[in-house]
């Protein structure tokens, strides 16, 4: 039997077997036919660029998260100072001295996404060796400290009061737990989820990883809520209420030119959320966003093409009316050359891993 556990440890089984882990494309082919549907419908392969009149391309790929920073009311977005690319590291310190931000920081690329390119700075060091790093534009953002992080996805009919809530998922982050006798790195391997991260674990921590935790030490050493990068999704869908709704659709109503995504949201407690206090908005995303809540293990591969689907079909009815108040699809040039930009790019952030 202990050869059996280890094979089921070993990264190819974790991924074979757990359809959380499958590429994009395996998941999503065998829907494709539902998405060609709704572009026939809309007489566009490009439709959902109405969704979202106040974001570049409505959200769905090359949108600036500066720009949506733009949108997001100050007092709700973390501190934030935005640099182009090949910025000299020394400027970029001097700007986060003025502005008094305090470590650890967050660096991200100003265009991403499945938390590509960001890394968590605790000194000045690892400040400049990101700006280094970076091919792309980016910013030094203040790390939040609220424990608990969820995305909530968010949609509204354009020319109606009131929003929906249609999916709210929990990230627990990638952490261990000491028992006073293994060290890190023997408790990652014990876990499936954590295995799929050694490799960056290993270059980020280094002999870090060799030390013992007292028993019940919590380490946590992904400290922010990525699918791709090891959290774990709990769809907590169930919590949405009416008082929950009303805040977040009342947050989202100040987002201009925003009808469809979702809020991935760093909060205090559940109970201060629904109230409206004790939280800042991380991200906003727009068409492109998945119903992220389709990724708690629990769920099946039918239950995520059925969410999925659905979600599309929102995206499609919201770009429709939008489309016939007057807001356009993208041309097939200009939705070609979003795509080919976002290849550019993607090739850019697999440097900055």
């Amino acid at each position: 039997m202990k050869w059996l556990m280890k094979f089921s440890f070993h990264p190819l089984f974790i991924k074979l077997f757990h359809w959380e882990y499958w590429s994009f494309n395996v998941i999503y082919i065998p829907i494709y036919p539902a998405w060609i549907w709704l572009c026939l419908r809309a007489r566009s392969f490009f439709f959902f660029a109405a969704s979202n009149p106040g974001i570049k391309n409505g959200g769905f790929l090359g949108e600036s998260k500066k720009e949506i920073a733009g949108i997001i009311p100050e007092e709700l977005h973390p501190r934030t100072a935005f640099f182009p690319t090949h910025t000299d590291p020394e400027h970029v310190l001097k700007e986060i001295r003025r502005l008094g931000f305090h470590f650890p920081l967050i660096g991200k690329p100003d265009i991403g996404g499945r938390g590509r390119g960001v890394h968590q700075l605790q000194n000045e060091e690892e400040v400049t060796q990101y700006v280094q790093m970076a091919d792309l534009d980016f910013h030094i953002q203040e790390f939040v400290k609220y424990e608990k992080e969820a995305g909530i996805f968010y949609y509204r009919f354009p020319g109606q009061q009131k929003g929906n809530l249609s999916g709210i998922v929990r990230k627990e982050f990638l952490q261990v737990c000491g028992n006073g006798r293994d060290s890190v790195e023997s408790l990652l391997v014990q876990n499936k989820r954590a295995v799929l991260q050694l490799q960056s674990l290993r270059k980020k921590y280094g002999e870090e990883l060799s030390t013992v935790l007292p028993a019940g030490a919590i380490k946590v050493l992904v400290p922010y809520g990525n699918h791709a990068r090891g959290a774990l999704f709990i769809d907590d869908s169930r919590l949405i209420d009416e008082e929950l709704t009303e805040t977040i659709d009342s947050i989202c109503q100040k987002l201009d030119g925003f009808y469809f995504g979702r809020l991935d949201i760093r909060f205090q407690s559940w109970e201060d959320l629904k109230k409206g206090r004790n939280f800042i908005i991380i991200e906003v995303n727009g068409a492109g966003s998945e119903p992220t809540h389709i990724y708690d293990p629990g769920h099946s591969l039918f239950f995520a093409w059925k969410e999925i689907i659905r979600h599309w079909s929102l995206l499609w009815r919201i770009s429709r009316i939008n489309h016939q108040l007057g807001y356009p699809y993208l041309t097939f040039k200009a939705g070609w050359q979003m795509f080919a930009e976002d290849i550019r790019d993607s090739e850019k952030l697999k440097k900055m891993a």
